[in-house]
């Protein structure tokens, strides 16, 4: 396959989700959750079946009802033991994935052969789970009923269905699927992914609404530089899901923001805690699940609990761009977020669970007005895949966190209304950018490998279970700038109020529409700046007179699909350059064939571009130490010429001085 070759991205344009009530009875368990659904065009712009469920592809998994989305009512007291009751029963179905991974063959001739091994041996286990689940709540208040119907899983086959969300034209005919091997799917850990989990982005229709403004909006944005987790921050711990629970995820995440994250970290440990922000006032925490090539390498997690041993292998890959932005309302005013505030967005269960909860968005540099929830992108050369998390954005005006960590938030309704009980509060959008390519479905990823989010184990590296999470730890000074600043239709960052859009421009006029106001070319793109004591292995920045728009804002103008980037105009400096792919950390690996081993002989990049608008080699010097100076690049031959001639100058006239010194002491004598 041809090796990617470098455009500029484009930016994220805004996507709305509608508001979607949905009330889980029964049993005496009550739920009034506010979940996300797919606001225009359904999934990827293809319909779904009518019971949104998606569709199992690969091999059999294990289908459970999630007790913790239907316990909106645990007293505070009795939190804590139902948290790690309910990471038991998360333990209980990984093993049993596993044992149904290994009688795969058996089963698939005979389903009914998993019922005495595996399937009744996990409804026991689950019922006294639930049990003692019943028992916690009980001694804190009114004991729950009904919660031993929740015991019961299910053998999801493995038969693609009719119907499913994967359209004719999305999905590779049956002779590319890649041959299943004794029944597991493709991909390093033996559980997915598949090739239908891949879509074309290119045969996605635009599906991202524009929604207009009140004139009451609070229309500013305040930008949080946190780095990409450059120095490999990351473990299978959920300190809001499973506080207190060794490998609670089951699966790695990634950290920006706060470096204490681990599942035993208490609110005063994250408050004290270092932070990768360029803004020490901002200690929040901000972490998804990781990104990994299937191509055979074994990381240092390959044996590890939430690691190998789970499903979960291959090479993880360093994001190559995090934006992290906070919204304002298109209603009205929006409200300080609480200290300590924790948000989960998406359903890392949402494969067996359905998609109502899901909410993660896939895409591709310059085709960010198509956006997937159900589907892996397959973008063309020079495009770079891109996951986009928007938060919900509406508070309870109460609670920091809720029994089922959704009800006391919400997602505002297609017009930016909140439903009632709630108020606007700073929208999250986390924009996070890959350089992977697109993997060749024809042999399994074999020449191109196949790259997957980490997952559960029964949810098979499913895109649709992809989610994120933040604890709010900003300063409450800090906090309060942001609200003012986003209330007053500004555009404010750790460079200065004003200092650039909202992809992280430096001098740009924050409106999104195109325009630089620092010498850009309309339409170009930026890219997020990194800390200066932790550059960003960011091979996007061209050293122009500004930094280039990223498109963040509304109606920002996208690179046309499928045509390289014109070389940009370019100027003194304006800031030191971000370190390219060569300069990264030594923690940053790439796969063979892939994009971050390209030579001198291929395509060379627009977006790391000399004094001449030319594409430059990768500097392979390390940056300074400081990521304030300027790197030192060879220039051409008429550059160095132009810059010896005032040199030579110079040396003449002191030759010249220094013989009429000596004449006039001779004549003085």
């Amino acid at each position: 396959m041809e090796p990617n070759r470098r455009r500029r991205p484009t930016g994220a344009r805004r996507v709305t989700f509608a508001a979607m009530a949905l009330m889980l009875g029964g049993g005496g368990l009550v739920a009034a959750n506010v979940y996300a659904s797919a606001s225009e065009g359904g999934w990827g712009g293809q319909s779904p079946e009518a019971t949104g469920q998606v569709k199992a592809a690969g091999m059999a998994t294990i289908d459970c009802p999630d007790v913790g989305t239907q316990l909106t009512k645990v007293p505070e007291a009795a939190r804590a033991d139902v948290d790690r009751e309910l990471a038991q029963l998360d333990q209980q179905i990984a093993a049993a994935y596993q044992q149904l991974q290994q009688s795969a063959p058996e089963i698939r001739q005979d389903p009914a052969a998993a019922d005495g091994p595996i399937m009744n041996p996990l409804k026991d286990k689950r019922k006294a789970t639930l049990d003692r689940v019943a028992d916690a709540i009980g001694r804190a208040g009114d004991r729950p009923e009904g919660l031993d119907a929740l015991a019961a899983c299910t053998m999801r086959p493995a038969e693609s269905a009719p119907g499913d969300s994967a359209s004719a034209e999305s999905t590779p005919p049956a002779a590319t699927q890649p041959p299943a091997d004794n029944g597991q799917a493709p991909g390093q850990g033996g559980n997915g992914p598949v090739a239908a989990d891949y879509t074309d982005i290119k045969s996605v229709q635009p599906n991202v609404p524009n929604p207009a403004k009140g004139s009451d909006a609070s229309g500013g944005s305040f930008t949080s530089e946190c780095g990409v987790n450059e120095n490999g921050l990351r473990n299978s711990d959920n300190v809001i899901v499973a506080p207190g629970v060794s490998n609670g995820a089951h699966h790695f995440h990634d950290y920006v923001g706060n470096q204490s994250n681990t599942a035993f970290a208490s609110d005063d440990d994250l408050a004290k805690a270092d932070t990768s922000c360029v803004d020490k006032g901002d200690k929040s925490t901000y972490y998804w699940p990781v990104l990994r090539l299937q191509n055979g390498k074994q990381e240092k997690d390959a044996g590890a609990p939430g690691g190998g041993t789970e499903g979960n292998a291959g090479e993880i890959v360093t994001p190559k761009q995090v934006t992290i932005t906070f919204e304002g309302n298109p209603r009205g005013k929006v409200a300080e977020m609480p200290r300590l505030l924790r948000i989960i967005t998406g359903d890392a269960k949402s494969f067996v669970n359905g998609p109502a909860n899901a909410n993660a968005s896939w895409s591709c540099t310059g085709f960010e007005d198509r956006q997937l929830k159900d589907k892996y992108p397959l973008c063309p050369s020079g495009s770079d895949v891109v996951r986009t998390f928007r938060f919900q954005s509406c508070w309870d005006g109460r609670n920091t966190d809720s029994a089922n960590h959704r009800t006391h938030v919400a997602f505002a309704g297609e017009d930016g209304a909140c439903p009632e009980g709630f108020e606007p509060i700073p929208q999250l959008v986390q924009r996070i950018v890959y350089d992977v390519d697109a993997p060749s479905l024809n042999d399994g990823g074999k020449t191109v490998p196949l790259f997957a989010v980490d997952s559960f184990p029964e949810q098979q590296h499913k895109p649709v279970t992809d989610h994120g999470d933040f604890i709010n730890v900003f300063d409450e000074n800090l906090m309060r700038e942001m609200v003012d600043c986003i209330n007053s239709g500004r555009t404010c960052g750790p460079r200065g109020d004003d200092g650039g859009d909202k992809g992280g421009d430096q001098g740009g006029d924050g409106k999104g529409d195109g325009q630089n106001d620092n010498g850009g070319k309309p339409g170009d793109d930026a890219t997020a700046s990194s800390p200066a004591e932790a550059p960003q292995t960011d091979a996007t920045v061209t050293p122009t007179g500004g930094t280039k728009h990223d498109g963040h804002g509304k109606g920002g103008k996208q690179d046309e699909p499928g045509k390289a980037a014109e070389p940009t105009e370019t100027t003194e400096p304006a800031q030191a350059p971000k370190s390219d792919r060569t300069t990264a950390p030594a923690d940053r690996t790439t796969a063979p064939g892939s994009k971050g081993t390209e030579t001198a002989e291929a395509t060379p990049s627009v977006s790391a571009t000399d004094s001449t608008g030319v594409a430059a080699v990768p500097q392979t010097t390390p940056p300074p130490a400081t990521g304030t100076e300027p790197q030192t690049s060879g220039g051409s031959l008429a550059e160095t010429g132009a810059q010896l001639w005032p040199a030579a100058i110079g040396v003449l006239l002191a030759l010249s001085g220094l013989v009429m010194f000596l004449r006039a002491r001779r004549l003085r004598y």
